[in-house]
């Protein structure tokens, strides 16, 4: 399976900071130690076009991204600290999603080592969420024809509220969310589809009712690809979660929707999304759950 990744989605944060930067190199140097990823499948993006970026972003808020002249306000909004680093990252981490689609199209699946960050509005960031990839490559691939109908199964434990409210108008885009309903974001603005679980949810009625929605979905809804946003933040050790997955409930949930989306015979993109375990080794063993239910099912 090809993946995008680059050193470059490393961008130096302070120690004591809750977002696990370091995790983006580490899953790719398990990836690869693993033998789940060959070095070869690794493919560099180059930083998103800041075109393609303001076809969902507001060129005030793009600029300030890459020239560091947020408000106070709005980096605290955003949650973390601004650097070039952060802004090469960002749009590293786009074009990333961007090419991992264009991939998949052509072989059926392939994922990003980064991305997935759904909480990003036209004109600010918040939540750790600096651009919204998934948004800027839906809009890139229908502006150029590539895909048309296009689905998003967000699994991340947080709903996501970006990628909700910015395709609101676009029923060509089947936004999905399966989240914890008294968590974060505090206003959710409507997927799609929202399914809202209470806190402590655990595996069997989590993967029913994961199962039974992406059963329901594809009887009405015929896409030309699926993003797939893996978040591991549902698991029940998550800093943030407040849902009750075991890994293998995890490893669980990654195989129903990977099993169901190409068995339906659709292009396939994973992101990894967001993610809090108690250890840096632990959120990167929780986030290659998906790549190893990948290669178990045989893509």
């Amino acid at each position: 399976m090809r993946v995008s990744y680059a050193p470059g989605y490393y961008a130096p944060i302070p120690d004591e900071h809750i977002f696990p930067m370091k995790k983006f190199r580490g899953l790719h140097r398990y990836l690869t130690e693993q033998k789940l990823i060959h070095p070869s499948d690794v493919i560099a993006p180059s930083m998103v076009d800041m075109a393609n970026l303001m076809t969902v972003h507001s060129v005030r808020y793009s600029n300030g991204i890459m020239n560091g002249n947020l408000s106070d306000r709005e980096l605290r909004k955003l949650g973390l600290p601004w650097s070039k680093g952060l802004a090469v990252r960002s749009r590293l981490a786009v074009q990333g999603t961007i090419n991992a689609a264009l991939m998949a199209l052509q072989d059926g699946i392939a994922g990003n080592l980064a991305g997935g960050t759904h909480h990003a509005m036209p004109d600010y960031g918040e939540g750790f969420c600096v651009f919204n990839d998934v948004a800027v490559a839906i809009n890139v691939l229908q502006q150029s024809m590539w895909a048309r109908k296009i689905l998003v199964i967000d699994c991340d434990v947080h709903q996501g509220n970006g990628t909700a409210e910015i395709f609101k108008d676009n029923p060509d885009v089947f936004t999905f969310s399966v989240h914890g309903e008294k968590n974060y974001p505090f206003k959710k603005p409507p997927s799609t589809l929202d399914i809202g679980l209470p806190d402590e949810t655990a595996d069997k009625e989590y993967l029913y009712t994961l199962g039974d929605a992406l059963d329901d979905i594809f009887e009405q809804f015929n896409p030309d690809l699926v993003f797939y946003l893996g978040g591991i933040d549902p698991l029940e050790t998550d800093h943030f979660g407040r849902l009750s997955l075991t890994l293998e409930g995890l490893k669980q949930r990654d195989r129903t929707v990977i099993k169901k989306v190409v068995g339906e015979n659709t292009p396939l993109t994973l992101l990894l999304s967001g993610g809090y375990a108690p250890t840096l080794k632990q959120t990167v063993q929780a986030h290659a759950l998906m790549y190893e239910a990948a290669l178990e099912l045989g893509y």
